[in-house]
């Protein structure tokens, strides 16, 4: 098959007719999985607005959301657990993750793009892209599936915790999840490496 790709000025495509781009949303906060995605875009339904999910509006990445999973050709979620993080490290975790999402795609990419300066281990050729989110339309689908996945998933611990205030910090180290951290504790979904919860986990086991 034979398909038109968009060209991005400072970014060369190669060749190819399927091309993934892979991001992750997850690896500050101290709770919960490192959550990857990994997107083929059908340059024949083009998705406007894409952009460095950072950057959108809720009600925008809700609605690209959509989009990208009727219109991509595939889009692939993969993830690292909490236990897998305190095992291998943030790094290793995110790694491990992204690989997952590219192996869970439905159509095998000739080629990935990868956010941020390192690529994992894959059966193929990658590049990595520094801020790609903001410069490669795949990964920045793929970052707006990661992060409004990972954002549903705190929303729904925090129904099952409400007393940490998941569905505001997102699991991020903020002054009020801190606080929350130091008067309920650590629960089973927390990253027992990170220093906070370290930190937490040495006073409560005085």
């Amino acid at each position: 098959m034979v398909v038109k790709k968009i060209q991005y000025p400072d970014v060369i495509y190669p060749d190819v007719a399927f091309i993934a781009g892979v991001d992750e949303v997850g690896r500050g906060p101290l709770v919960g999985d490192v959550v990857t995605a990994a997107v083929i875009l059908d340059p024949n339904k083009p998705i406007a607005g894409l952009a460095d999910s950072k950057k959108l509006s809720e009600k925008k990445l809700a609605s690209l959301f959509e989009q990208i999973n009727d219109n991509a050709l595939a889009v692939s979620i993969g993830r690292a657990s909490p236990a897998e993080i305190d095992e291998l490290n943030i790094l290793h975790a995110t790694m491990l993750a992204m690989q997952r999402a590219v192996q869970g795609l439905t159509i095998t990419p000739e080629f990935v793009f990868i956010d941020g300066n390192r690529c994992p281990s894959l059966a193929m050729p990658s590049e990595a892209i520094v801020k790609g989110d903001s410069r490669v339309a795949e990964i920045s689908a793929a970052s707006i599936i990661a992060k409004v996945t990972r954002d549903r998933e705190m929303v729904e611990l925090d129904k099952r915790y409400p007393n940490y205030g998941f569905a505001q910090h997102k699991g991020y180290p903020t002054k009020a999840h801190f606080a929350a951290l130091e008067a309920h504790g650590v629960i089973a979904e927390y990253r027992q490496s990170f220093k906070p919860v370290k930190a937490i986990l040495a006073l409560t086991s005085k």
